[in-house]
């Protein structure tokens, strides 16, 4: 865990000081905010390993926050709440959470957590997204989450990224929007079939913001979507 950076966001001063306090005994690096928006600028400032973050919060709760993590980035987030309810855990670990830790917490229980999730983020990603895909309409690096278009490149938040890359994987398979869910998502439950049809209406337009309709990716009426490798 040397050298890695958490950033902690609770409105609870006496949290964020005992998690800081846990934390850098086993030598993390700990940045903190007390609401969500001091928490995105801490984000982007310190682009942190693992984000723990508080649900209920003022100006912006974790949810959202969460939510705004999701559209940038894979890191782990670990969601701390005063709800133990099966409900609230559904809804942290569906709306994109790696763990979920009810208040008041087992301070050993915490790190064990912290622990867990940022050895499994130090693997790194799969080997097989070190390689390049290319057809004649697009070209990706999975290992430098690259994507270019006619020699222009494509800039794609995570999601977009997991999107697109699930259907350059299954070229011509019309794959169905739980299927989707399922495969970018992580799980049917929690997230509606109209997510799907939205985050494709924003993939088509940023692979090509003049022509959305022309982007490879088709709509197969009544069954779901699919991706018509273009050839040359």
């Amino acid at each position: 865990m040397n050298e890695s950076r958490v950033l902690v966001v609770d409105d609870d001063a006496d949290i964020r000081l005992l998690v800081r306090t846990l934390l850098e005994r086993t030598g993390v690096l700990v940045h903190e905010a007390p609401n969500g928006r001091d928490g995105m600028r801490e984000f982007h400032a310190n682009r942190p390993d693992l984000v723990i973050l508080d649900v209920s919060m003022p100006e912006l709760d974790g949810w959202q926050m969460l939510e705004r993590i999701r559209d940038m980035s894979d890191v782990p987030v670990l969601m701390l709440t005063a709800r133990g309810d099966e409900l609230e855990r559904v809804r942290g670990l569906q709306s994109g959470a790696d763990d979920y830790v009810v208040k008041p917490f087992g301070r050993q229980e915490l790190v064990a957590r912290v622990q867990a999730l940022l050895r499994r983020a130090s693997r790194g990603a799969p080997h097989e997204e070190q390689d390049t895909y290319a057809d004649s309409y697009l070209t990706i690096d999975w290992g430098q989450r690259r994507v270019t278009v006619a020699e222009r490149e494509i800039q794609l938040t995570p999601l977009e990224f997991r999107l697109l890359s699930t259907f350059v994987r299954n070229p011509r398979q019309v794959l169905s929007r739980d299927q989707l869910l399922e495969l970018v998502w992580g799980d049917t439950f929690g997230v509606g079939g109209d997510q799907v049809k939205l985050y494709i209406g924003y993939l088509r337009r940023k692979l090509d913001p003049e022509s959305p309709d022309a982007v490879p990716i088709e709509t197969v009426r009544g069954f779901g979507y699919r991706y018509k490798a273009a050839t040359d």
